[in-house]
């Protein structure tokens, strides 16, 4: 009896250190890209970050409205959100948030830079005001507002709240009565409702709710929820890019990150109301979104890959089901993907390629600074994923 007890409790402790090593792979992982991408891509000069590693200052960006434009010395809005996000999440590390606090200083400092406080009302361009004027985007300025709600959430400091309102401020701007609702992609072009930025406004709005507890922020959550799911939702559990102001006609161009941001919101509402409903449209959602983007491989692997970003945003929605339902389908194939992503598909610098098969012949190109800070922030999720497993367990 004596040798079974102790074989069992041998037993227990090999688990428990198994665990724990799982979680510190994925926590290791987390800061070695943090940091990584911090010190490659930072321009100390300006406190900003360059859109590549290496910067040569050549690449066409193909993410704005007309032609494509050159990258410049330093990043456009969106990557910049990128490290951003990911700084949110490294706070949320279990006895990291200390570590990261100055950091996340900084980048709130940046993120400043791009304040247009010209145009009223003050919302943020793509590029830093101080060195040029340029376009407003609505699905920027979303990012940007999350961004300050997680800001707030991690310090409890009421200016990042305070910068949060104002954004959602911003994107009402862009709020008209064609096609029933919804915002535009551009401010100050009326040609199209995107996915983009009515579902970055539909998290935005429910965030701020949650923190807030006001429900100006949770009606207009649920205004934002119920235009994309009648104008932007196809029957198969995904969500299609944008609808046409001047037909009506829907741009069904389906992006993986687009269904994350509506999946998320399905969860909050169903946090919020305990309403089932937005509970089965989050797993309608979760269970269309792998069929529609999963592809099966040779070797039997599930990819489900997109752009990383756009995968990460996807993530982003799946975690949050899991901490409802605990369902782990969804969240392994991504985590099988970037586990393979590691070992197969990384450069001479450590970076991982946007394809993370391994198969392309992209290592030797320039890294986009989009596609490497998502990297940091999705090891944080999946290390946080696994430290609560394993406290649950315990």
């Amino acid at each position: 009896m004596r040798i079974l007890l102790v074989l069992s409790f041998l037993f227990i402790q090999s688990v428990t250190i198994a665990q724990t090593n799982v979680n510190n792979t994925y926590l290791k992982k987390a800061e070695w890209m943090y940091n990584k991408v911090y010190h490659l891509y930072r321009a100390p000069q300006y406190g900003l970050f360059t859109e590549f590693y290496p910067n040569n200052l050549k690449s066409k960006l193909n993410y704005f409205q007309g032609e494509k434009v050159d990258s410049k010395e330093v990043s456009y809005l969106w990557p910049f959100s990128a490290m951003f996000s990911a700084t949110n999440e490294m706070m949320k590390l279990p006895n990291k948030k200390n570590t990261y606090r100055h950091y996340l200083d900084s980048l709130s400092t940046g993120v400043e830079m791009y304040h247009d406080t010209l145009r009223k009302p003050f919302g943020y361009q793509a590029y830093p005001a101080r060195f040029e004027k340029v376009d407003r985007y609505y699905d920027d300025n979303g990012l940007v507002g999350i961004d300050y709600v997680e800001a707030y959430k991690n310090t409890k400091n009421k200016i990042y709240l305070t910068r949060a309102k104002n954004v959602f401020t911003f994107i009402l701007s862009g709020w008209d009565n064609v096609l029933g609702g919804g915002v535009l992609w551009l401010e100050g072009h009326n040609d199209q409702k995107p996915a983009c930025s009515n579902g970055k406004a539909t998290v935005l709005a429910l965030k701020l709710y949650e923190v807030t507890n006001d429900t100006f922020y949770l009606n207009w959550g649920t205004r934002f929820y119920d235009w994309m799911k009648n104008n932007l939702r196809d029957s198969s559990g995904i969500y299609w890019n944008d609808r046409k102001t001047a037909t009506g006609e829907v741009n069904k161009i389906p992006y993986t990150y687009n269904t994350g941001t509506m999946l998320q919101s399905a969860v909050m509402l169903y946090k919020f109301s305990r309403d089932k409903q937005y509970l089965k449209e989050a797993q309608f959602l979760a269970e269309g979104s792998y069929k529609y983007f999963g592809r099966k491989r040779d070797d039997g692997r599930i990819l489900l890959n997109d752009s990383p970003w756009f995968t990460v945003v996807l993530f982003r929605g799946y975690q949050d089901l899991y901490d409802i339902d605990h369902n782990s389908k969804y969240i392994d194939v991504i985590i099988e993907n970037v586990d393979y992503a590691w070992l197969h598909a990384r450069d001479k610098s450590g970076l991982i390629v946007s394809d993370w098969t391994g198969l392309s012949k992209e290592k030797e190109n320039p890294k986009w600074l989009l596609d490497e800070a998502c990297m940091a922030e999705l090891f944080a999720r999946i290390a946080i994923i696994k430290s609560k497993k394993r406290n649950n367990e315990n």
